[in-house]
Order: C-alpha cells, then structure tokens, then sequence
C-alpha cells in the first residue's frame, strides 16, 4: 500500500470508530520480572534511526513533524532512563537503516524490522513490545452473522497469494476454504462487494481500512486476534548494535517499566484508540 493512502486510512480510524469493540494492547512482559537498569553515565548520546512511511508507526504529520508510535516511544523509553538530553530521532529510508547503524550513524533503530535468525547474528534486538495480529473481516451481509471462525464453515475465506497470512490461514485453519487473490486491493474490493462473506489478513490494515471511505461501512471485524511467530514473526522491538549488550539491556528495562506503568499502553491507544486486537 502507498505511503499517503495508508496515512489517511490512519487519520480516518482515528476520525471514525470501528464496529469492533477495542481490546486492550496484549502484555508481554512478566509484572514480577526485574531487570536491572544499567549505567549509562558514559553514553554520550542516543540517536534513533526511523522512517518515515511506517504509519501510525512512523510518519510525517500534517505539521511536518515526525511522528507516530515508535517515534512517541523512543521518547517515553528516553525519559525513562533519565537521558533525555542525550537523546535524537533521526529519519532515514528504511534501505539505510541498517548500513546507518552498523556505520556508526545511529545506536539504534524503531522502524518495524523484521528479526530473523540471519539479523540476530548481526544485531542485538530488545525483547518485544508489539504483535501485530492476523484477523478475520466478515462483509456482514455477505457473510451473515459470524461470530468465531468456525461459523465460516462452507464459505471462502479471501486471502492474498504468496504472503505469510495464506500460509498462516491454511495452517491454522485447513476446514475452511481458502480463496487466493492477486494482492491485497483485489482481495478487499471482492469482500467490499460481497463477492467473499470473509478474508483473513493482517489485523492493522484491516482495522484502517474498515474504518475507511472504501469499506463504506461494510465490514467488520470478527473477534478474535491470531499470533504466531513462525508466521508472523517475534514482534515489533529497538534493534542495537550486538557489541552494545548494556544499551539493549537498558531498553528492556524501559520497555518493562513503560509496560508495567500503564505508559505503553497510553501510547497504543494514542494511535490506535479502537484497538487492533
């Protein structure tokens, strides 16, 4: 999807709620777990490297500030360890990300990379903070009243070819019909127009675009969020360079105080106030 087009279905969620009820930002982080915050007096500063075309994650706004999720973080995950004065957000394309840090041009990067066995040799990666869910979106006059997968028995289910949420459904799911499309505007105009009653994709996208003039209020979404990191991967999390062991363990830290303090889930709700779960 286009950079602007996401954007604006960004601006439109949070203009119009969805159908679904909100779920709350799932925790990952054990309450009872400890770990320790490392000095950091000698770190002269922290730069973070981002995009700009990642919304609600990273973006531009209509001030021409960057913004977004990651960019609200990387400043909680600052104040924090008390090193806010130490501190920037720097954005890049997301080709130069890594060849930026591994250069010495950033300490860190909260951008949405991937982690993959290959990137874990390279990269120290803090423990996660997000999933980003698969879900199902049901027309509701195609689909009739459905409220758990099962009641998709006998229908097609819409799924884009070659991507990791067909791999996902047909795993996850081999009693339903599967129904392939080319790309993800083929697969959301067929369920639009009633063509398909459902289709399984990734759950953010799908929460933008039923909020959306294209939707035009057809859809919703059913309840039940899916996670899986053979599919889907570990999470989103700040990756560092491995040779920086205490600055990783620092973010942990943060990211476990933000997560037991409410803040991480403030930020959440700040960009997607109708939930994504």
């Amino acid at each position: 999807m286009k950079v602007l087009s996401l954007f604006a279905l960004c601006a439109s969620l949070i203009a119009t709620p969805l159908a679904a009820e909100a779920k709350d930002l799932p925790l990952l982080f054990d309450a009872r777990e400890r770990i320790a915050k490392p000095d950091l007096t000698g770190l002269a500063r922290l730069r973070f490297l981002t995009t700009v075309d990642f919304p609600p994650f990273n973006f531009i706004d209509q001030s021409g500030k960057l913004s977004g999720f990651h960019v609200d973080l990387v400043r909680e995950i600052c104040r924090e360890l008390d090193i806010e004065a130490k501190c920037q957000i720097q954005a890049v394309t997301y080709a130069e990300l890594l060849p930026a840090l591994e250069e010495g041009q950033g300490e860190a990067v909260a951008a949405g990379i991937a982690v993959g066995p290959e990137l874990r040799q390279r990269f120290g990666f803090s423990r996660a903070f997000m999933r980003l869910p698969a879900r199902f979106a049901v027309n509701t006059k195609a689909a009739g009243a459905v409220s758990a997968p099962s009641d998709l028995k006998g229908k097609p289910v819409g799924v884009v070819a070659g991507t990791t949420h067909e791999a996902m459904f047909k795993a996850f799911f081999p009693k339903i019909e599967a129904k392939v499309y080319p790309d993800r505007e083929a697969m959301l105009t067929a369920l639009q127009k009633g063509d398909v009653p459902a289709v399984f994709s990734d759950g953010m996208q799908l929460s933008f675009w039923i909020s959306g003039s294209a939707a035009g209020g057809c859809c919703t979404l059913v309840d039940g969020a899916y996670f899986s990191q053979r599919f889907l991967g570990e999470g989103l999390t700040i990756m560092n360079r491995k040779s920086e062991p205490a600055l990783t363990q620092a973010i942990d830290h943060a990211l476990l105080a933000l997560s037991r303090s409410g803040r991480l889930e403030e930020i959440y709700l700040r960009y997607f106030p109708n939930g994504i779960y």
